[in-house]
Formats: C-alpha cells, sequence, structure tokens
C-alpha cells in the first residue's frame, strides 16, 4: 500500500509541477487506453482467423445444388461469423437466379460493411499519439517562455527558483507527452496488423464462395437461355404457319404452297387429294 501511495504522490506532484497542459494529455491517455482495450477485445477475441473454417462441407452443398442448406447454415452462423453473412447474401441471390454479377454485388456489400467495421477506431490511435506529443512540446515551450519570462523581470535571489520551475513544468510535459505516444502508437500498429490479417482472411473466403457459385449458377443459367430461346423459336414457327396458311391458294384436288420465312421450319397441310409442296 505504501507503494502505491507514493506513486500516486509523485504523479500529483509532477502535474502540479507540469502545469495546465498535463490535463489535455491525461484526456489523450485515456481515450487511447479505452480505444486499446475495445479493440483488443473485438479483434483478438471475438474475432478469429481462419474463416474457411466455416466453409466446410459447403462447397458440396453448393455442386449439389442445395442452396436451401447453405442458406440454414448461413443465417445460423450469421450473428457470430461476418463470412457467414457474405455467403448467406450470395446464397441467397444465385436460390433467385440473380445472375453472377449481382451475385458478387450482393457479397461486396457486405465486405464492405465488414471490413469497415474491423477498421473502426483504430486510426484514431495514431492520431491520439502524435496530438499527446506535440500537446506535450507545447507544454515545453510554455513552460520555456514563463520562466524566461519570469527571470528578467524577478529579484536575483529568485531567478535560481523561478528558472527551475519553469524548465520542471517543460520536462514534465514532455515526458508525459511521451508516455502518452509509445503505448499509442504500438498499439496503433499492432491493432492494425490484426485488422489486415482478418480482412484478408474474409475477402480470400469470400471469393472462394464466389466461385463456387458462380460455376455452379452457370450451367443453370445456360439451360435458362436455351429454354427461353427455344420458346421463342416455337412461337416464331407457328406465327409463321398461321401466316402461310391464310396467304396460300388452295383449291379442291389442287396443289397446296406454303412460303415460311427464311430459317424457319415451316409444316403445312394440304387439301385433299392434292399435293404438298414445302419451301423453307
Amino acid at each position: 500500500m505504501d507503494g502505491f501511495a507514493s506513486f500516486f504522490a509523485k504523479v500529483a506532484l509532477a502535474f502540479e509541477h507540469g502545469g495546465f497542459w498535463m490535463y489535455p494529455i491525461l484526456v489523450f491517455q485515456i481515450f487511447s487506453l479505452a480505444i486499446i482495450v475495445e479493440r483488443a477485445y473485438a479483434l483478438f477475441v471475438r474475432r478469429r482467423t481462419n474463416q474457411g473454417f466455416f466453409l466446410h462441407g459447403l462447397e458440396d452443398l453448393i455442386r449439389r445444388g442445395e442452396l436451401g442448406k447453405v442458406i440454414h447454415l448461413s443465417e445460423s452462423g450469421a450473428p457470430r461469423s461476418p463470412i457467414a453473412r457474405a455467403v448467406l447474401s450470395g446464397a441467397q441471390v444465385a436460390a433467385h437466379f440473380g445472375g453472377r454479377n449481382e451475385i458478387q454485388g450482393k457479397m461486396d456489400e457486405v465486405l464492405l460493411h465488414e471490413n469497415a467495421q474491423l477498421d473502426r477506431r483504430v486510426p484514431f490511435l495514431a492520431m491520439l499519439g502524435n496530438v499527446a506529443t506535440l500537446t506535450g512540446l507545447l507544454g515545453t515551450i510554455t513552460g520555456m517562455i514563463k520562466s524566461f519570462a519570469a527571470v528578467a523581470f524577478a529579484n536575483p535571489v529568485e531567478k535560481a527558483a523561478l528558472l527551475s520551475q519553469g524548465i520542471s513544468q517543460a520536462m514534465n510535459c514532455t515526458a508525459y507527452g511521451l508516455i502518452v505516444a509509445i503505448p499509442a502508437l504500438l498499439g496503433y500498429a499492432i491493432l492494425q496488423n490484426r485488422v489486415n490479417l482478418l480482412a484478408e482472411d474474409l475477402n480470400q473466403s469470400a471469393l472462394k464462395v464466389f466461385n463456387w457459385l458462380s460455376y455452379n449458377f452457370d450451367p443453370v443459367t445456360l439451360r435458362n437461355d436455351l429454354n427461353r430461346r427455344a420458346a421463342g423459336l416455337g412461337t416464331k414457327a407457328r406465327g409463321g404457319t398461321d401466316g402461310a396458311a391464310s396467304g396460300g391458294k388452295a383449291a379442291e384436288g389442287g396443289d397446296l404452297v406454303c412460303g415460311g420465312a427464311e430459317g424457319t421450319d415451316l409444316v403445312c397441310g394440304g387439301a385433299e387429294g392434292g399435293d404438298l409442296e414445302v419451301r423453307a
């Protein structure tokens, strides 16, 4: 207990000698420590690397076309896993045949949000460290100005005491500014490195899922396009048949000649007892 009491007594004495600028530096220290603690918990405890662990088994489900199961697994993991939220957005679009561009757009939207959540408040540490250093320097300058101004107009007996008091204020502000800045800048470097690792892991895992969804979406899209084209050709053929039948000339016992559009197959029925000629 005596050690703690002595420590706090020295801190209080340093604040008294340091002057006004010690208190803004104290505010910067409180904010920087709060950010370090909060971001360290969020990035090292709540967020884990190896986001690809969630993807185990999803590739087989996607290749089999069981997107309903993929969506169910993603919904169950979405509250605690950012990659699950990205997979959920992409699988929902793929289940409704939204196309590769729409899948990529939805997944990118989630990734941008998640990466922004990783990086928030971390850049403030660099700012707080630099501002604390500059504030300590400002306290140093004001202390030196105060000491020299006091010496210029003081009695010779008081000059030494006033000069030492100003120098003490200058040195205390400088020291305290560095004490705040060094941990803040170290915390910024460590946390920023962690942010980069988590962002790279998240983006790589999301890219794997996008490739799986895209490669398995292409055959389905191709079949849908072929079906639509076949339906369109069938409609054109029926229209050409009706038009040619109405424009043809047929007589009992005569020949029926039908003219179809170029590139369209036409099937006509001839009159009773007549010949049938088909022109494509």
